[in-house]
């Protein structure tokens, strides 16, 4: 059974950074399937914020976090990071770590991703 666990979450202030990392176990997602950050704000609907397949492509990113946050993973140790500089206040949610086979042949699909963290509180204050 596939368990990712989210970490690295905290309250920082506008214009800094933060690292999170969702480490995988029961399945080496990322050689094999789609893998995502997703975030939810209270009281808004989930956003995804980038993706990228194991099998190769491109990272996709929303247009909210281009040229600020970073998606890598390192295969070797089945983890997915996400690098996040420059935040915003309106970055705030909780993040959430998810992966899945594709669905139609693509990423982009919520219903690619069977498989969900915890979540991770990312606060930023202005």
């Amino acid at each position: 059974q596939v368990q990712l666990v989210e970490s690295g979450g905290s309250s920082v202030q506008a214009g800094g950074s933060l690292r999170l990392s969702c480490a995988a176990f029961g399945y080496p997602v990322m050689d094999f399937y789609c893998v995502a950050w997703f975030r939810q704000a209270p009281g808004k609907e989930r956003e995804e914020v980038a993706h990228i397949y194991a099998g190769g492509g491109r990272t996709v990113y929303a247009d909210s976090v281009k040229g600020r946050f970073t998606l890598t993973r390192d295969n070797a140790k089945n983890t997915l990071y996400l690098q996040m500089d420059a935040l915003k206040p309106e970055d705030t949610a909780m993040y959430y770590c998810a992966a899945g086979p594709r669905y139609s042949g693509s990423c982009s699909s919520d219903q690619s991703y069977k498989h969900w963290g915890q979540g991770t509180q990312v606060t930023v204050a202005s």
